[in-house]
C-alpha cells in the first residue's frame, strides 16, 4: 500500500554546487546519513542537476516495475567514458534495441545451461587452490578477479583469457578509477576534454577492444558447434535476415566480460573480509560444508543442501552490495509516492543505504546470516533487499553469479581457511561497484593445519 504525500527535503548544499562536495567527498556517508535523517524521499543538488533519493521499497518499485518505462539509465551512465566503454550493451541501450539484445543474450542464462557451467567453477577454484602454498599471504580480491575473469571467459565466450588476466585486471583497475569520482570535477573535465586522466583510460579501453575483437575473429572463424553466449549471439538475426555487426557483439562481450566477472568476485572478496571478522559463522560454515559434501567437490546439485552458505553469500551482498547505487532518470513529469519528479531529474536508489535500513533490518550493521531464515525475512518488502536491481532490467546474470560465488565459496572453504591479516586498512571505494581500494590481504591456512 503506498504512503501518503509528503513534504520533500534534503541537505540544503552550497550555493550554485549545491550537495557536489558533501557526495563527492564521502559518498556512503553521505547517502546513508541522508536516509537517516530526511525520510523516504530526499531532495538533493548538484549544480543545475536535481536528485531525489529513495529509501522506501514502495517507491523503488514503483520507479523500477510499474513505471518503469517513463525512466531511462541516469546521467552517470551517459558520459563520454561510459559511452565509451559500454557502448551500446545491455548496461546502457534503451527501448526497443535493448529489448531485442537482452532477448538474444538469455537463453545463454536459462537454468539448464548455466547448471552445465558449474563444473567449470569448481574445476577452475581448484586449480587455483593448488597453487596456494600454505601460510603465504594473499590479495584475496585480486586473486577472485582473475578466477571469475577466467570463468566467464570460458562459460560465456568459450575462450581462456588466462594470457590476458594480467592485462585486464591492470585495465580493470584504471577504469575503477574513471569511474570512482561519481561526476566529480576532474571527471566533468574528461568528459570535455582530452584530459591525461582520460587519454588514459583510452588507451586501456582500445586494449580492451583488441582482446574483445579478437576474441571474435576467432571465433567467427572456427565457429564450431557450441552453446556459449557468443556462438548465440554470433547465430542470431534480425527480423531481416542481418546480422550483428562486430561493433554490437563487442558492446554486449565488454558489458559481459566486465560486469560478468566483477560482482561475483567482489561478492567473495567482502565474504572473505566478514568471515575474517566473524569466527563463529566461519565455524558454522566449515560444519555444513563437511557435513553436506565430506571429502567429495561441490557440484551443482549440492546447491539445495548448502543452505548456510548460501545465506553467508546474502549476508554478505547486504552489508557491502557490488552494485552499492542505480539511478534512472525521468523522460516526463511524474509523480512518485505523492511527490512530483520533473523531467529530467535523477532518481537514486542505493541497496548500501536500504541494505542498511534498521526499519527493514534488526541490528543492520550486523553480519548475521541466520537472519534469511528468520520470519524477518521472510516478510521484507521486496526492494527492501535488491542486490541484483528489479524489474526488467534485473541483472541478466543474477543466477548465474549466486551459483558461482556459492560453489566457489564451498569450495575454497572445504580445502582452505583464509585468515585476515591483522592491522590492515580497507576501504570500500564506491565506483560503479563497491570495490576494497586497497584488497584484502589474508593469510592461506590449509585444510591439514586446522580442525572444524
Amino acid at each position: 500500500m503506498m504512503m501518503p504525500a509528503q513534504k520533500v527535503s534534503g541537505p540544503k548544499g552550497k550555493l550554485l554546487f549545491g550537495n557536489y562536495f558533501e557526495f563527492d567527498r564521502d559518498p556512503l556517508n553521505f547517502i546513508l546519513r541522508c536516509s537517516q535523517d530526511y525520510g523516504d524521499i530526499v531532495r538533493l543538488k548538484a549544480f543545475n542537476l536535481e536528485f531525489y533519493l529513495l529509501n522506501h521499497p514502495d517507491l523503488i518499485e514503483e520507479v523500477l516495475v510499474t513505471k518503469n518505462k517513463i525512466f531511462i539509465k541516469d546521467k552517470g551512465l551517459k558520459t563520454r567514458s561510459s559511452r565509451r566503454l559500454f557502448g551500446q550493451g545491455l548496461l546502457t541501450s534503451e527501448g526497443d534495441f535493448w529489448l531485442r539484445q537482452r532477448r538474444l543474450s538469455q537463453p545463454a542464462f536459462h537454468k539448464e545451461r548455466i547448471a552445465g557451467y558449474g563444473a567449470v567453477m569448481v574445476r577452475d577454484t581448484t586449480r587455483m587452490i593448488n597453487q596456494w602454498k600454505n601460510g603465504e599471504v594473499r590479495d584475496i580480491h585480486a586473486d577472485m578477479m582473475r578466477l571469475t575473469l577466467g570463468i566467464v571467459a570460458e562459460t560465456l565466450f568459450g575462450t581462456d583469457a588466462t594470457a590476458n588476466a594480467e592485462v585486464v585486471g591492470n585495465a580493470l583497475e584504471i577504469v575503477s578509477e574513471q569511474f570512482s569520482s561519481q561526476g566529480g570535477i576532474s571527471q566533468l573535465l574528461d568528459n570535455l576534454f582530452p584530459t591525461p586522466n582520460y587519454l588514459k583510460f583510452e588507451k586501456v579501453v582500445q586494449r580492451l577492444d583488441e582482446i574483445i575483437y579478437q576474441i571474435i575473429d576467432q571465433r567467427r572463424a572456427h565457429a564450431g558447434d557450441r552453446d556459449d553466449l557468443l556462438s548465440l549471439l554470433l547465430k542470431a538475426r534480425d527480423d531481416d535476415g542481418s546480422r550483428m555487426s562486430d561493433k554490437q557483439l563487442r558492446d554486449e562481450l565488454m558489458t559481459l566480460f566486465l560486469a560478468g566477472h566483477e560482482t561475483t568476485a567482489l561478492t567473495l572478496s567482502w565474504t572473505w573480509l566478514v568471515l575474517g571478522q566473524h569466527p563463529e559463522v566461519e565455524r558454522k560454515l566449515f560444519e555444513e560444508i563437511e557435513s553436506v559434501l565430506g571429502e567429495r567437490m561441490p557440484a551443482v546439485a549440492d546447491l539445495p543442501r548448502l543452505q548456510y552458505t548460501d545465506m553467508v553469500v546474502k549476508e554478505s551482498m547486504r552489508l557491502y552490495p557490488p552494485a552499492w547505487m542505480i539511478g534512472r532518470e525521468a523522460m516526463e513529469d511524474c509523480e512518485i509516492g505523492g511527490c512530483r519528479i520533473p523531467k529530467g531529474a535523477q532518481v537514486l536508489m542505493s541497496q548500501w543505504s536500504m541494505h542498511r535500513n534498521p526499519g527493514y533490518f534488526s541490528d543492520p550493521i550486523r553480519f548475521h546470516p541466520e537472519r534469511w531464515q528468520m520470519e524477518e525475512s521472510k516478510r521484507l518488502p521486496k526492494y527492501a533487499y535488491f542486490p541484483f536491481g528489479g524489474g526488467p532490467r534485473l541483472c541478466i546474470g543474477n543466477a548465474f553469479a549466486m551459483m558461482e560465488a556459492n560453489l566457489i565459496l564451498a569450495t575454497i572453504a572445504q580445502k582452505c581457511r583464509l585468515e585476515l591479516q591483522p592491522n590492515q586498512k580497507i576501504t570500500p571505494m564506491p565506483s560503479i561497484t563497491l570495490r576494497p581500494k586497497e584488497g584484502i590481504f589474508v593469510t592461506v591456512r590449509k585444510r591439514q593445519e586446522f580442525k572444524v
